[in-house]
């Protein structure tokens, strides 16, 4: 009897942590963007969504994460994270971020694309007329025109 009650437990206990809705660690040097297939390496840029199933998907650049939903249902999705520019060892709410298109700042894939938590700090790394300031909605109409 106490055998078949471990083994429900068990059973119950995999299920509940297989489908959990949380962040995954990126590997950096090894795992490799859902979207184009380049190794992550740039710690500043990269992002992660997770679904409702709690799948993760990871990107080395914002606008890789960003193409790859173009298609997509964002209902499906339970989280997007990005990284933050300043500190980049954290994965942000993207939907509560501040994002600057600058030339100044180079992604991986070449759209200049970077995420902030924090909106103070995007103006520190404004320096011209052209350095572009979105907000999550915002972005998505840049990408989506919608």
């Amino acid at each position: 009897m106490k055998a078949k009650f471990f083994i429900m437990l068990w059973g119950v206990l995999i299920l509940n942590t297989s489908c959990s809705i949380e962040p995954k660690k990126i590997e950096y040097g090894s795992d490799a963007c859902h979207y184009c297939k380049m190794t992550i390496v740039d710690q500043q840029h990269a992002a992660e969504i997770v679904t409702k199933k709690g799948k993760a998907f990871k990107y080395d650049a914002i606008e890789c994460m960003m193409n790859d939903m173009e298609d997509k249902d964002f209902n499906e999705i339970g989280l997007f994270l990005v990284t933050d520019y300043v500190t980049p060892e954290n994965l942000v709410d993207a939907t509560k971020a501040t994002y600057l298109i600058s030339k100044h700042i180079q992604s991986p894939m070449g759209a200049n694309l970077s995420a902030f938590e924090e909106q103070s700090k995007v103006q520190e790394f404004v320096k011209d007329d052209e350095d572009k300031v979105f907000t999550w909605e915002e972005l998505q109409k840049y990408f989506y025109n919608k």
